[in-house]
């Protein structure tokens, strides 16, 4: 029988070293916080069978908003003072699904790969304790009280270690326990815990990329990763087109707008909404909004379409991916779109979880000709551009 594993993601502290006005975990980096790509990676392993948050008591309603749509994720549950307290919390939490082996991963470290994770189960496995470790390439000096070196350190026998590091499960609740029957609530990671219990700790390879970001430099240089391992832009295309009917008013970008007319569509029939649904499944590759959410089926008569594009960009979240623009022309001689533009483009941007200054709508009539000319229907263009992590698919 294959091993269960659990992660216990810490999103405890407070993190202000880092600048702005929200823990660092709730920081965007390229338009998402950065504990989503976190949960992520480990929502998507294979091996993982639990992913248990544990944050600050404060920031419910911020690991809502960043975690929306993440499935099979846990509730989290209220860290402790200290970050060994919170890995405890989180621990004593799993004990319900009682896992064989745990990894323990700080939210702030939104760039490990899925390898690195199985790296850590297999150590885990093989040694019951393990933590990522790098080699140290810089010289290393250590100093006195005056500031003066005092010695120079032999590198080849020193790491710097990273997270997650990886446990069998009932040794390092253990562990924890009789530190905290101890009185010892300030080990500064997991693995320091366990050499204080007298327990042998193994290491294997972490990752350069897996950085921790504390200050607003770590930020910085973190804009430039995350885009950099965002290679691959591609461009969707989508078009819709609704006819005028019964109706005193008609939903654009999904906004109520007053008309003479209603619009004839199986859901809502915001012709915008929906083009913007297919540029973006064309971007992805993954067919149109009819495949999704076919007029066959009675459930979408009536449906908001904030629902579809909703959808659509959480499936660009799915692959990792961000949006970076979106674009709509809007065809008709009716209604007036100028004077809600600017409330057409916040509520997409709502919608998709992007800044307003990535939507763009614009609008057009066709000179009176053709079906749009003689007012007998609206008419919707949209371009949407995306970024996705290389690959060969």
């Amino acid at each position: 029988m294959t091993a269960r594993v659990a992660a216990v993601i810490v999103a405890g502290g407070r993190g202000y070293r880092a600048g702005g006005e929200v823990p660092k975990q709730y920081r965007k980096i390229a338009g998402e916080p950065v504990i989503r790509p976190t949960l992520v990676a480990f929502l998507g392993h294979l091996r993982i069978d639990a992913v248990q948050p544990v944050i600050h008591p404060d920031d419910g309603g911020a690991f809502a908003a960043a975690s929306a749509g993440l499935k099979n994720l846990l509730a989290p549950v209220p860290g402790g003072a200290t970050r060994q307290a919170s890995v405890r919390a989180g621990l004593e939490a799993l004990q319900a699904t009682a896992p064989d082996f745990v990894l323990i991963h700080d939210a702030a470290r939104p760039f490990l790969s899925g390898d690195l994770i199985s790296r850590a189960i297999a150590a885990a496995e093989q040694y019951g304790a393990a933590v990522p470790a790098i080699a140290i390439t810089d010289t290393v000096k250590k100093i006195d009280e005056q500031e003066m070196v005092s010695e120079t350190l032999d590198r080849s026998r020193l790491r710097t270690v990273q997270t997650p590091q990886a446990f069998d499960f009932g040794l390092i609740v253990d562990l924890h326990r009789r530190a905290a029957a101890a009185g010892r609530e300030d080990f500064t990671d997991d693995a320091a815990l366990a050499e204080w219990a007298g327990q042998r700790v193994s290491v294997f390879a972490g990752e350069t990329t897996n950085v921790k970001l504390t200050t607003q430099d770590d930020f910085a240089r973190a804009e430039v990763l995350r885009m950099a391992a965002l290679s691959d832009v591609r461009t969707g295309n989508g078009f819709d087109v609704h006819a005028f009917g019964d109706g005193d008013h008609v939903m654009l970008a999904g906004v109520r707008i007053p008309n003479g007319r209603g619009v004839t569509g199986h859901s809502d029939a915001d012709v915008a909404l929906h083009a913007l649904v297919d540029a973006i499944l064309g971007a992805l590759a993954e067919g149109d909004i009819g495949v999704h959410f076919p007029p066959s089926d009675p459930q979408w008569r009536g449906a908001s379409s904030d629902r579809f594009l909703a959808f659509a960009c959480e499936r660009v979240r799915a692959r990792f991916g961000m949006i970076a623009h979106l674009d709509v022309t809007i065809v008709c001689e009716s209604p007036r779109v100028g004077p809600h533009r600017d409330a057409m483009r916040a509520r997409i941007a709502e919608i998709a979880g992007i800044p307003i200054g990535r939507v763009a709508i614009k609008a057009t009539t066709s000179e009176k000709m053709g079906f749009t000319g003689r007012g007998e229907g609206i008419v919707a263009m949209a371009t949407a551009t995306v970024r996705l992590p290389w690959s060969a698919s």
